[in-house]
């Protein structure tokens, strides 16, 4: 049986994630000097939940320091303090050690306050206080910010007895929606102080009437307490925006009704329709003082009522899509098997069992979509990690960049934004270390002090490019060569193009840099990054302009489980060629082909030629044929207009294959993606048509008489 408390522990730590999230976006716009007074308020409300949470579970640790950031924020929203850039960078610093307690305290891990001191240091100089003014380290946490108090006249000098406040609470239909329960806020306030609750029923209608989605019940509650009022707006923090919440000052209350007005008149907050509330009944804003100081009437963190009903939603254990993903690959070979099996009966073409079958594999593919989808998610979360990447490797080298993301909401399939995480630090590592010049270097060439580095994200050709570029000095390819023959990576007598240089970069044990340092200087990178892309059955390229900057492109599947693929035939042995890879394909003639040196040919495909490579014979399967004339040629492409042209000897057919990596059981082999099972239970290897291109020699044996001519290669 699952522990209760478990659930509701693992809940607070989902939610917390969307909370950092909603910080680091409030941050990153208040920066980029987009964001106004609601941003503020955003950005404070989610430290202000985070430590409400860590409250309720006793990570005092995490509630300590979020209280100390949250007293920052509060003087930003106040106006007291002007969030400048410095103060900024400031808070990103704090939002990450905020996000390292969340997850120490979710892991179990060990605090270490080394980390956090300094950081602590900053915030009380910024606040113009020592940590003594504010927490003691063993006194408990107290929540409310009194070095902000405006309420001085609630609590006049002398005054010897507690307060007694009164509460009006009216819940909303979504408050029950959201899975709050008033009992348990009651029993919060209980906590505080001598506690007296009153239930108003006069809306509860006959039980035959009874509406279950309406909240027909409100209470008024007087309280006694030591505390402030923001101890007890703190316990309604979690239903803020899903109720009607007012707090009194008993002596300041006129006294309460015997019942409260017809609480028909805030169903629903008058908002879940969306329609505009009649003036003659004006709905109580709903109210939420965050501390001693004087209520605002803030916006609340959760969707606006006004706005339309939220999307339901259910958190699923990644093992079940997991499991769900891999039952959906068995019916995909299953209804190719069918097939198959179909098409050896001999059954016509438009018979009932044809026709059923088209309907089962329109069916099959629209739930394999469907699932992949499910696994689908926004890159928001890893352009987020790498926003702190760029942060902190600017501040080990002392140069000052900014992050610009685009395209934050392309979504790709989890497993690749997992694997995805450490080639693009990486690569983010690089452009801010070699990449991007000094600030005086930047200055001298004209250029603004700050650099910046772009992270782009797309849909591009049925898979997602990821591209990093910075507006930097570009590759010194000069040195990049000389370094290469320094280190015996190639002859000395080496003539390489523009793009064969930068790919030198991806050579292991490659570096430029002069010296050794925490983010570069031992040859390791670069190369990592390649291998990691291509076991994903993705490839990098490199643009670079002297002057202008460099851009790292990233291409990748969609999706790692299924794939289309064009089933071909090559010396008796067959092969999935994935679909997005092949621009065209046709028929070799005779006067297609040109010789180009004695074991190379080209191919003419509309005035432009591009290099013919046996499949056959690269792959090992048989020497390369002695004429060509007739053979099926696909021509594959790639994302900088790269070409060749691939020889088979059939195309069989295309159908949606199941991708059974090979990665673990035989290590990366050169050319070969993944494997997948045929319709006739045949395992077939899946081709990576372009790493395939980039290894293969090339060698083909002479054509039938064609004379060799001087021609132009576009390769």
């Amino acid at each position: 049986m699952s522990d209760p408390m478990a659930e509701i522990r693992a809940s607070f730590f989902v939610e917390c994630e969307e909370l950092l999230e909603a910080l680091q976006d409030g941050l990153q716009t208040l920066y980029d000097e987009m964001g106004d007074g609601e941003t503020v308020n955003v950005v404070f409300r989610a430290v202000h939940s985070i430590k409400g949470g860590a409250g309720a579970f006793g990570l005092d640790t995490l509630v300590a320091f979020a209280h100390r950031f949250e007293t920052a924020l509060d003087l930003v929203r106040s106006g007291h303090l002007s969030a400048s850039p410095d103060v900024l960078k400031l808070f990103f610093t704090c939002s990450d050690i905020l996000t390292d307690l969340v997850r120490e305290a979710r892991d179990d891990i060990p605090h270490d306050p080394t980390r956090t001191d300094p950081i602590l240091a900053e915030l009380d100089t910024l606040l113009g206080a020592t940590p003594a003014d504010d927490v003691a380290e063993d006194d408990p946490i107290d929540f409310e910010v009194t070095t902000l108090s405006l309420d001085l006249d609630l609590d006049a000098p002398g005054e010897t007895e507690d307060p007694t406040w009164d509460i009006t609470f009216t819940p909303g239909p979504l408050l029950y929606a959201n899975g709050n329960e008033p009992q348990f806020l009651f029993r919060a306030l209980r906590d505080l102080g001598d506690l007296t609750v009153t239930c108003h029923d006069n809306d509860l209608p006959p039980l035959e009437a009874l509406d279950c989605e309406h909240a027909h019940l409100g209470w008024t509650l007087r309280l006694t307490t030591p505390e402030g009022r923001g101890a007890i707006a703190d316990a309604f923090d979690f239903v803020e925006g899903l109720c009607s919440l007012d707090i009194m000052r008993a002596d300041d209350a006129p006294p309460p009704p015997a019942d409260l007005p017809d609480l028909a008149e805030l169903d629903d907050l008058a908002a879940l329709s969306g329609e505009t509330p009649d003036p003659e009944k004006p709905i109580p804003e709903p109210v939420r003082p965050t501390s001693e100081t004087a209520p605002s009437p803030e916006p609340s963190p959760r969707p606006a009522p006004a706005a339309a009903t939220p999307r339901a939603t259910v958190r699923v254990d990644l093992d079940r899509i997991d499991r769900l993903v891999n039952l959906v690959g068995e019916i995909v070979i299953n209804q190719a098997m069918l097939s198959q099996s179909v098409d050896a009966a001999g059954v016509p073409p438009n018979s009932p069992v044809r026709t059923g079958l088209e309907e089962f594999q329109q069916l099959t593919r629209d739930i394999q979509e469907s699932v992949m989808m499910i696994r689908a998610q926004p890159v928001k979360s890893l352009f987020q990690r790498m926003s702190r990447i760029v942060r902190e490797a600017s501040a080990a080298i002392g140069k000052d960049v900014r992050l610009r993301t685009e395209g934050e909401n392309t979504e790709v399939d989890k497993t690749v934004i997992e694997r995805l995480a450490d080639p693009l630090t990486h690569m983010i590592r690089n452009a801010v270390d070699h990449g991007l010049e000094p600030g005086d270097a930047r200055e001298a060439a004209g250029k603004p002090r700050e650099g910046t580095v772009q992270l782009t994200a797309l849909h591009r050709s049925g898979r997602v490019v990821i591209e990093v570029a910075d507006d930097g000095a570009g590759i010194n390819r000069p040195k990049v060569l000389a370094k290469a023959i320094e280190k015996e990576l190639i002859p000395a007598d080496s003539q390489l193009t523009d793009s064969e240089i930068d790919n030198l970069l991806f050579l292991p044990g490659f570096s430029t840099a002069d010296r050794i340092s925490n983010l570069s200087g031992r040859g390791v990178g670069m190369d990592v990054v390649r291998n990691a892309i291509q076991a994903l059955g993705g490839r990098v390229t490199i643009q670079s302009e002297p002057g202008q900057g460099t851009t790292f492109s990233i291409s990748l599947p969609l999706t790692l489980a299924v794939l289309d693929g064009m089933v071909v035939r090559v010396a008796r042995e067959t092969l999935v060629v994935p679909l997005n890879a092949i621009f065209e394909t046709l028929a070799v003639t005779p006067d297609d082909l040109r010789a180009f040196g004695p074991n190379t040919h080209v191919i003419n495909i509309r005035d432009t030629f591009v290099p013919l490579i046996d499949l056959g014979a690269e792959l090992g399967y048989r020497h390369p044929l002695q004429d060509y004339t007739g053979s099926v040629v696909l021509l594959i492409g790639q994302e900088d207009g790269l070409a060749a042209a691939v020889v088979v000897d059939a195309i069989e057919d295309q159908r949606q294959v199941v991708i059974k990596g090979l990665q673990e059981a035989y290590g990366r082999v050169p050319g070969i993606a993944a494997a997948t099972i045929l319709g006739d239970g045949q395992i077939a290897l899946i081709l990576d048509p372009i790493d395939l291109v980039a290894q293969a020699s090339g060698h083909t044996q002479p054509a039938k008489p064609v004379s060799p001519q001087k021609i132009g290669v576009s390769s």
